[in-house]
């Protein structure tokens, strides 16, 4: 018996160091094929974006031109001191236009507003605290605000996979005969995905387009898409530079958006990384070739996701029934199982 098993710990260990040797190639494509996409990504910014600028740089120069030429009496350099004084306040949140609007931007409106991009860590930076308490404030309130808002995102999500399952099972109920179970899933990542699409992005982009006056549809869309996947660019704010009734309530209304939307995201998110077929990140992690080190040591076989927010796994019910399978002898010459001894006849449970 010892000397058949050698072979077949010898196979199981070229296939060990094949899955190992495969799964580091995998990751070597992924890091390179990450860094093209950012280089094609850099190289089609600039090629787009550049001749715009360009023509904007040469107005705007030729604007400067002009306004010295009709006023002979203004100096180049006292201009350029008023336009530093402009470029810096409007960089601050503070604009400089005559219709914006005269509500101080720390406002209790204000405020609420730029804690939630603080916490939702989508930033915006067109305000910032100017004051050193300022500062150490905000980091003291972001470095407690942003797990917790990670922690209200989950528990939400949790709540809202309830129904979710339950449209799940009645969709398997009623298609289960018809359809595989991976389009059955499709199905219903497909339906979530448009409620979310509807709710949080087609109705605030028309919403946005009405009520910013300088927005047209693909502005409040762009909007929307950079706030809730949290890249928060700041070219985009509601309510600035111009004129809004009930400013501070208008802003309110928006946070609460940002951070429903954010949880809508997630929410899809976990469903989309919760179909294996899906979860391409499976390829290029240690749960390829078995196991992850966190759950050999946790001693837990629980399948393992990689999912929106780090590892995923899914919850089993603590009352779970154990399975029992109970070893006995095989062979001519063995006792019969009442014979047999009673540590070769014992159950053995398996989690």
């Amino acid at each position: 018996m010892l000397l058949g098993a050698f072979p077949v710990g010898a196979k199981a260990g070229v296939n060990s160091a094949n899955n190992n040797k495969n799964g580091k190639c995998r990751f070597l494509l992924l890091c390179s094929g990450y860094i093209l996409f950012l280089i094609l990504g850099a190289a089609m910014f600039s090629a787009i974006e550049a001749p715009k600028i360009d023509a904007i740089s040469k107005r705007v120069q030729s604007l400067r031109n002009q306004f010295l030429q009709n006023n002979e009496c203004l100096n180049d350099d006292d201009l350029e001191e008023f336009l530093k004084a402009v470029i810096t306040a409007n960089d601050r949140g503070i604009s400089p236009l005559r219709n914006a609007t005269n509500e101080m931007n720390w406002s209790f409106g204000q405020a609420f507003f730029f804690s939630s991009t603080v916490i939702t860590t989508i930033g915006y930076g067109h305000v910032t605290p100017l004051s050193q308490t300022g500062k150490i404030f905000c980091i003291i309130y972001a470095a407690i605000g942003i797990p917790l808002t990670l922690v209200l995102l989950s528990a939400m999500v949790e709540r809202l996979l309830v129904p979710a399952s339950w449209l799940l099972g009645t969709l398997n109920s009623k298609l289960g005969h018809l359809y595989q179970p991976f389009n059955i899933r499709l199905l219903h990542l497909s339906i979530v995905a448009v409620l979310v699409i509807i709710l949080f992005f087609a109705i605030p982009t028309a919403i946005f387009a009405y009520i910013e006056p300088t927005w047209g549809a693909l502005d409040a869309f762009y909007y929307c898409f950079i706030s809730l996947t949290t890249i928060g660019l700041g070219d985009y704010i509601p309510g600035e530079g111009v004129t809004i009734d009930n400013r501070s309530m208008y802003k309110i209304f928006i946070s609460a958006y940002l951070v429903c939307g954010l949880i809508a995201m997630m929410f899809v998110l976990t469903i989309f990384y919760d179909i294996p077929q899906l979860n391409l990140g499976q390829l290029f992690t240690e749960s390829t070739s078995g196991e992850t080190e966190k759950l050999r040591l946790s001693g837990n076989n629980t399948t393992c996701y990689s999912g929106p927010s780090g590892l995923y796994m899914p919850q089993r019910d603590e009352d779970t029934r154990r399975a029992v399978v109970r070893i006995r002898p095989h062979g001519n010459d063995s006792p019969s199982p009442d014979e047999a001894p009673s540590s070769l006849n014992s159950a053995i449970r398996v989690p």
